[in-house]
């Protein structure tokens, strides 16, 4: 991949958000649709941004029993992802049965500790040790099930690239120099998210709600 950045799109309306893709899509790899692009927009929403032009990361973490998980993914085909995502928490049949049922070429990655979250935040959860542990284990159970790869913050993406040295990486909650963490508290710069071995780099706020997304975008795209 040439540019490995996907907006992170969660624009409320949908020609703001078309607008934003492009003045900035000449500076980006594709685009991630999450929960609420996909709430706000629907079906309708995703093809007219599939329109633009630019491979699609349909966000939307299934979770739930196998079968239900497997008869979303199929019914996720018309909008032919590159990307989709499910819970590693999920366990390893459902990850195996959404793998089965992805469309062929689509990728499917597993999230394992979103970036939100901290070990005191695991702890709250009844999972003990630090987020590294935790997103290797659900990291080693997404490679028995024969996913593609793994959703996993920059700090961790290192550490799983050296046991799983063929995996897809997707790493979220990135921050370049200067900008704020928000609500992230496992993050790193586009830049040594991609030194560390990152396929994949999610990027929103710092582009989506620059005063120039455009200048931030092509800011961003340099330092890689």
């Amino acid at each position: 991949m040439s540019n490995p950045v996907y907006l992170a799109l969660d624009v409320p309306q949908l020609e703001a958000a078309k607008a934003l893709l492009g003045k900035v899509k000449s500076h980006i790899g594709g685009v991630k649709l999450g929960l609420e692009f996909f709430c706000a927009h629907g079906s309708h929403g995703v093809h007219e941004i599939a329109h633009l032009g630019l491979p699609i990361f349909l966000d939307l973490k299934f979770h739930d029993i196998p079968n239900t998980v497997a008869a979303a993914m199929q019914a996720i085909h018309v909008y032919e992802p590159a990307i989709v995502t499910v819970h590693a928490s999920g366990g390893r049949a459902m990850m195996e049965d959404a793998k089965a049922a992805a469309a062929e070429g689509c990728k499917v990655v597993a999230v394992t500790t979103l970036t939100s979250l901290d070990a005191n935040d695991l702890t709250a959860t009844g999972v003990y040790g630090s987020a590294e542990t935790q997103v290797m284990r659900l990291a080693e159970l997404a490679h028995a099930a024969g996913l593609d790869g793994v959703v996993c913050s920059g700090q961790e993406v290192g550490f799983v690239k050296k046991a799983w040295k063929d995996g897809y990486f997707v790493v979220p909650g990135l921050r370049p120099s200067g900008n704020g963490t928000g609500d992230q508290k496992r993050v790193v710069t586009p830049r040594q998210a991609r030194d560390n071995g990152a396929s994949v780099l999610v990027i929103g706020r710092p582009i989506s709600r620059a005063e120039d997304p455009e200048a931030a975008a092509r800011a961003i795209e340099a330092t890689l």
